[in-house]
């Protein structure tokens, strides 16, 4: 899945309450952003590249693979399949969000 295919999947997991409270910034890379913004309401997902309350350092593909189940945020993190940067308590609510 591309990073536009991967917007739309975060959109249609976030819907219009992320319940995250946050601004939290998928960074692909060359390939882009996908920034879920928690604190508007209705929450919104873009690929408007903004400063973030936490921003997860990840590839396309293996944020394609968490979003269709087959990476565990948690695993992910601990086996260095990407990186978190800013607030820690955010990364943590990732499996709720992409869960």
């Amino acid at each position: 899945m591309d990073l536009q295919a991967c917007t739309e999947a975060l959109r249609t997991k976030v819907g219009t309450d992320s319940t995250l409270g946050a601004v939290l910034k998928f960074d692909c890379g060359a390939d882009g952003v996908a920034v879920i913004d928690g604190k508007s309401s209705p929450s919104s997902v873009d690929n408007n590249n903004r400063d973030a309350d936490c921003t997860v350092t990840i590839t396309t593909e293996n944020l394609s693979a968490m979003l269709d189940g087959d990476l565990d945020p948690i695993t992910g993190f601990m086996s260095g399949k990407f990186t978190v940067a800013g607030d820690m308590s955010i990364a943590m609510k990732l499996k709720s969000v992409v869960g």
